[in-house]
């Protein structure tokens, strides 16, 4: 099933202030062709620095968010030297949707993300993911030879309550298809992604615009195919334990908790430290699952992790 198109809803006037006047602000989309069960699809991203570095930086999504929530720190790291990369997964953004919804789980977003690393042709990266994109991550440096070389995990682990798992679950299966006005949508989306913590007013305009596709009689859609929801159906939802592969990552890693996270429990996150020697854990204040990586405190400990950590 081929992707819709999607248009841009950003008027030009309305650049977040982070981006304005920074010649780091300015970003390239590519797109890779990947493979699923019965079909090909495309896997979209958005790319931000210098090109020709070896030091990349991939920032990968939660599960019903895109690639465009990494602007900030993306620009943040292109300052620094890193070339950048923000994917949708499949079934998200710009990227193409799978035939079976059964298919949208990890081995398929490992396969995709394999495929768009040998497009971007580096042999080791530096990866950043949020819930799910820390989950993929985190299967993906837990392999032998893993080309991840840092890894930095935002409010997820090897132990996922089905309580919370259940909550975003919901929050997919169950949220509106579309919405008259950009206004309508943005108190929706204020309410669902409340634990992202305070954000201006600006930072939830960036949030809500990249959330949605314009459709032609003048309504939005959400930006996902509703069918990354059917994992979570009533019934399939159960505490996940991927200790096995947590247990084998061999990088530095940084693991970032919110405060009040309900799906990365304060217990979980300190055993990841025990288990793994070469884990930090940095608590956020004010917000639960997941911090949105927008605060400009939340970009420094990211930033000034990085540079202080050795990597291969």
């Amino acid at each position: 099933m081929p992707a819709k198109p999607v248009r841009e809803v950003l008027p030009a006037k309305n650049v977040p202030s982070w981006a304005r006047a920074s010649t780091w602000a300015r970003f390239r989309r590519g797109r890779v062709l990947s493979i699923a069960r019965q079909h090909f699809h495309h896997i979209s991203y958005t790319e931000w620095g210098d090109p020709r570095t070896d030091q990349v930086v991939l920032c990968v999504h939660g599960l019903s968010r895109q690639g465009r929530d990494f602007d900030a720190l993306a620009i943040a790291l292109a300052q620094r030297g890193y070339r950048v990369i923000c994917p949708d997964l499949v079934g998200r953004g710009r990227s193409g949707r799978l035939i079976h919804p059964d298919d949208y789980a990890f081995p398929q977003y490992a396969v995709d993300m394999t495929i768009l690393l040998a497009r971007i042709g580096a042999a080791k990266v530096d990866w950043i993911g949020t819930s799910l994109g820390g989950l993929t991550g985190m299967i993906i440096a837990g392999m032998k030879d893993s080309p991840i070389r840092r890894l930095v995990i935002n409010d997820i682990g090897p132990f996922l309550p089905w309580t919370a798992l259940r909550r975003l679950g919901d929050n997919v299966r169950n949220a509106p298809h579309s919405f008259d006005s950009l206004e309508e949508a943005e108190v929706y989306f204020r309410a669902t992604l409340a634990p992202f913590g305070p954000l201006t007013d600006e930072q939830w305009h960036h949030l809500v615009i990249h959330s949605l596709v314009p459709t032609p009689d003048g309504r939005f859609e959400q930006h996902y195919d509703p069918g990354i929801g059917e994992a979570f159906r009533p019934g399939r939802v159960y505490n996940v334990s991927l200790w096995g592969y947590w247990d084998a990552i061999r990088c530095p890693t940084l693991v970032l908790r919110g405060e009040q996270s309900d799906l990365l429990l304060a217990e979980t996150a300190r055993e990841m430290t025990i288990r793994h020697h070469g884990a930090s854990l940095v608590e956020i204040p004010d917000c639960g699952h997941a911090p949105a990586l927008l605060d400009p405190d939340q970009i420094k400990i990211v930033t000034d992790w990085m540079a202080s950590t050795p990597h291969d």
